[in-house]
């Protein structure tokens, strides 16, 4: 019984995580430049997945923030830059 009840918890938060991921995606906007060193979340040319980057400010890591504020944070971009 209590196997069963792990298991059919395990599914629910599996079938659960893409949704919940796709409804926050579309509540923010990816802004580039502004990521502290190691807090990007995504892949840049120098590092090779999220949360490697190397360097703070880097042009092509990008970090989520609330949709229409990337602009207003100094040094934010919506579109990559060069580091």
């Amino acid at each position: 019984m209590k196997t069963s009840l792990i298991l059919a918890g395990a599914v629910a938060a599996a079938l659960t995580a893409p949704v919940v991921g796709t409804a926050a995606a579309a509540d923010n906007e990816k802004c580039y430049g502004i990521a502290a060193a190691g807090q990007n979340d995504c892949q840049t040319a120098s590092s090779s997945c999220a949360g490697t980057a190397a360097q703070a400010g880097r042009g092509d890591a990008w970090i989520y923030v609330p949709a229409g504020t990337c602009t207003k944070i100094n040094g934010g971009s919506l579109q990559p830059k060069q580091s």
